[in-house]
This record gives C-alpha cells, structure tokens and sequence, in this order.
C-alpha cells in the first residue's frame, strides 16, 4: 500500500472521539490526487448540450464513482438531453427534513471532438480543458463533499447532490427536478466557477435564449429581382432591432450570436434564421421586454416577409434575500476559518441558481473552484483551489445545520 492510501485508509477509518470538523477536512485533503484524477477524467469526454450520449458517459462516471464509495445514486431519464444523477447523504434529521442542495451541470458548449483537440493539461497548477471550470471542477468537488460526509458523518441536515445535462441552453429537460429539488431546501450550493478573485456570486441576471426564423419569397435574382422578398434582408432589419433593445443604463443587452440563411448566391434569400441573446437584471419587467422581442420578430420587416420564434430558453435572475444573505455569511465565515477572505458579487451570467432562488430557496452561486475564460479555448481552472473551496462549502453545509 503505497503512502497516499495509507493516508486516504486512515482518513476514511475516523475514531469516534474525532472533532468532525477536523476529520472532513482532512479526509478532503487526503483525497486531493483522487478529485484531480476524477477531474480529468471527466473533462475528456465531449459532452456539449446536445450530446446526450457524451453528457451520459460523465453521469456514468460520476454514478460509478460514488456508488463505489457507497452513495447511493439515482438516474432521472431525459429522451432528448443528457439525464440528470441525484445522489444522497443522509442526515441524521432524517428523510423528511430540509435539505442541503449541491448542484452543477455536465454539459458543456464545446463542439464533439474538442477533447481529443484539447485534452486536459496541468501547467503551474494550473488546469485547462472544455468544461475543467464550467463546471466539471464543480461537480468533482461536490461529489467529494458528500463523500467526506458520508465518510465521517457530521451532517444533520440530508445532503443532496444533483447533476444536470442541459444548462448551457436554459436546461429545458431538468428545469422541473431543479425547481422540485429546490423546494424545501435550507441551503442551495451551486458550483459554478468561484470568480477569478475567489469571490461567489450573490445574484445574477435573467436571459432569452431564442431562436428564430424569417420566411421571404425565392426569385432569380438576375432575371426576376422584383419577384422575390428577400428573407435575409428581413432578419438584418430585425437584428438591427433587436440589438437597439440594448440599453446598459438599465442592464438589458441583446446580441444575435449566430445568423445562416439562403439558398445560392444568386436566389433571392428564401429562409433565414439567427439565435437571439438577452441579458436583463430581476428588476426590469422581463415580460414586457419579452413582449417586445415578440413584436420585432413577427413584425413583417419587409413586404412578403414573416418571422417567427421556434425556440426559447429563459434563466430566471438570481436576487439577493436575507435568506441568501445569512448563507453568504455562512460561506464567509467557513472561508475565514480557512484563511480565505471571501465577497459575494454581481455577474451578467445566468444560472440555474436562478431557478432555485425563484422558489424560495436561500442559494449561493459559483462555490466551485476558481476559474476563468469560460466558455473560450483559454478556459482555467485553478486546481489548488479544489480543496480549499470543498473545505469552504463543508463547512458552510456544518454551519447551516443549525438553520
């Protein structure tokens, strides 16, 4: 038995007469080389949002290792998106109290093949690879946590952890089982990325995420240029529009993000489509603003033209509530008694913390490790933080069994 299971085996064996505090701590620390396997592990699997196959090979991975420790883990089938995994400590409240909620999603924005291009690496203690901070460092570092619980015990309150598929487009398959799983709970912990000052987030905006599509009318365009209704003509004038709904003084931006239309290039556009992007704080009257956007897209543009929606996401806004604001100090105090001076913070992000905030629910956001340059090639996380911020969210879950 070589020297880290020696360390891991006593860890694990925790005497009764041992301070429970100290003793998860330290069993996360013993089991810091375990997380960075497991981390790597996840991140080379290609599971963007519509991969559901490769979104169900993290959650296979995920179940496999925390049934072998002895948690029990449950799958929640989705037909089009990746399923979503419950696991659960119990409490010594037992079944029917409130309950810790940790969360995170598996799903990814990066393209099938991203993780063969760019596998994940370590430089400086430093780690890179899609998805390594949004958020599968996230979902190591819970998984760990509610091992350490059931290692050591401690825990009054039930410990739940949930693993999405499909938050990265609004998560239109396990909406319904976050806003259930929030209901009732004393604590929501959603890992995504710690900020790159270590700090969490306290609140966060809403967003539309719609798609979108403009029908027109096909002629020749040489021969028959007067005949036709140009359908790419319409979505520029829509898309000039939309991006005047943009208004930074109130916090509202609009971004078309992505455009494809046509047929050749001398037809007459009969069809085109974009993907619309808007970003809004909680209190603007996001069913007005939604209302508008509905009226520049079906709005005939142009003679012989029509548009329509064909898809939309919503993220909810996360507000600030003295109940959140009791659990941020909660967090900071766990983080104080680790060294750490940590602050609750505003980003433009969405999250599923919107969702479990909108029914009551005291949550944090982006309890994960730190991160940085989401969503891009750059993206980082900071795995000397892995522990640390384990340790961070342990604690918190021992401070607020008394909520």
């Amino acid at each position: 038995m070589s020297h880290t299971e020696v360390v891991a085996s006593h860890a694990d064996a925790v005497a009764p007469h041992t301070d429970i505090k100290q003793a998860i701590l330290d069993w996360l620390r013993a089991h810091e080389q375990e997380m960075f396997a497991l981390l790597e592990q996840v991140v080379n699997i290609d599971s963007g949002s519509y991969n559901k196959a490769g979104v169900d090979q993290v959650g296979a991975v995920f179940r496999a290792h925390l049934e072998k420790a002895g948690i029990t883990a449950k799958v929640h089938p989705n037909a089009k998106h990746g399923d979503c995994l419950v696991a659960e400590v119990p409490g010594s409240a037992g079944p029917e109290s409130a309950h810790v909620l940790l969360m995170g999603h598996m799903d990814t924005v990066f393209p099938d093949g991203t993780a063969a291009k760019r596998p994940y690496r370590v430089e400086d203690g430093v780690a890179y690879g899609a998805g390594v901070a949004d958020m599968k460092a996230g979902l190591v570092m819970n998984t760990f946590v509610a091992r350490a619980f059931h290692a050591c015990g401690g825990n009054h309150l039930p410990i739940k952890v949930l693993y999405t598929g499909d938050e990265e487009i609004a998560s239109p398959a396990s909406r319904e089982l976050i806003l259930k799983m929030a209901k009732g709970a004393a604590t929501v912990l959603n890992a995504e990325p710690g900020r790159p000052s270590g700090n969490v987030v306290t609140s966060r905006k809403g967003a539309f995420f719609i798609d979108f599509e403009v029908d027109g009318v096909a002629a020749h365009s040489g021969v028959n240029h007067d005949k036709g209704a140009s359908a790419i003509e319409a979505l520029a004038r829509k898309i000039t529009a939309l991006h005047q709904l943009t208004d930074r003084a109130a916090g509202i931006t609009a971004n078309v993000g992505t455009i494809k239309g046509g047929m050749s290039v001398n037809t007459v556009a009969p069809h085109a489509s974009g993907q619309l992007d808007v970003r809004f704080p909680g209190d603007v009257d996001h069913e007005n603003l939604q209302q508008r956007i509905k009226d520049i897209i079906e709005d005939e543009a142009l003679p012989c033209t029509c548009g329509r929606i064909t898809h939309q996401g919503t993220f909810l806004p996360l507000f600030e509530t003295n109940a959140s604001r009791d659990l941020l100090a909660d967090y900071r105090m766990s983080a104080e008694e680790l060294g750490v001076q940590v602050k609750g913070e505003f980003t433009g992000g969405s999250a599923d913390s919107g969702l479990t905030a909108s029914v009551g629910a005291p949550t944090l956001c982006a309890t994960g490790p730190v991160g940085g340059q989401v969503h891009t090639a750059d993206e980082y996380c900071r795995i000397d933080t892995l522990v640390l911020r384990a340790q961070a969210v342990a604690l918190t879950i021992l401070a607020r069994d008394a909520v």
